[in-house]
């Protein structure tokens, strides 16, 4: 029964990848096939679509330069470590990992600057320490908040954003808040 079953999953497993391998190539040619039978001029409706794109890129261009600059200056002043001392008392009535809180300031701001101390957290407290069990849950379960903000509303060029940005933060603090307590639930501290 052992040998039927892996040869079973061995035939699935061939099957799911010969099918992987043409869904790209298929979509591509059911898009051709629909461009002609609508009679669309597919090279003119590329180049279209790639100008409108490279308008969009050059108009949100200087508000993602801002925000990298910022990012940039907020880690080399020392705020991030000031503003751990500040918020490890909170983070421990909390149940929050105090190594994590470095990356509870930076997700709002930067994806790529909360995976870096993400990966800090996982080198030095381990990788299934409660800490990085907590930044896990946080990268997942939160949003880079100013950086899309910042490219989302000067897309379209939305000057007062009104209540989009509290209301996003709520949400981040609730990420914050309930994270520490889920994995807690599920893992323990230990």
């Amino acid at each position: 029964m052992r040998l039927f079953t892996k040869n079973v999953r061995e035939i699935h497993e061939k099957a799911g990848e010969s099918v992987i391998d043409y869904i790209v190539p298929t979509i591509v040619v059911g898009i051709f096939v629909y461009a002609a039978v609508k009679r669309v001029d597919v090279f003119a409706a590329f180049c279209e679509g790639a100008e409108s794109g490279l308008r969009t890129c050059f108009e949100i261009l200087p508000a993602l330069v801002l925000l990298i600059v910022c990012i940039g200056v907020f880690r080399a002043s020392g705020a991030v470590e000031a503003l751990t001392k500040l918020l490890t008392p909170l983070c421990n009535a909390v149940n929050f990992p105090a190594d994590a809180v470095p990356l509870v300031i930076l997700r709002p701001f930067s994806g790529s600057g909360a995976m870096a101390v993400y990966n800090e957290i996982a080198v030095q407290c381990g990788a299934d320490s409660f800490a990085e069990r907590v930044a896990a849950t946080l990268i997942g379960s939160s949003e880079t908040t100013f950086y899309t903000l910042a490219v989302y509303f000067s897309a379209v060029k939305v000057k007062k954003t009104r209540y989009a940005a509290a209301a996003a933060l709520s949400a981040d603090c609730t990420a914050w808040l309930v994270c520490g307590a889920v994995v807690y639930a599920f893992f323990g501290a230990g």
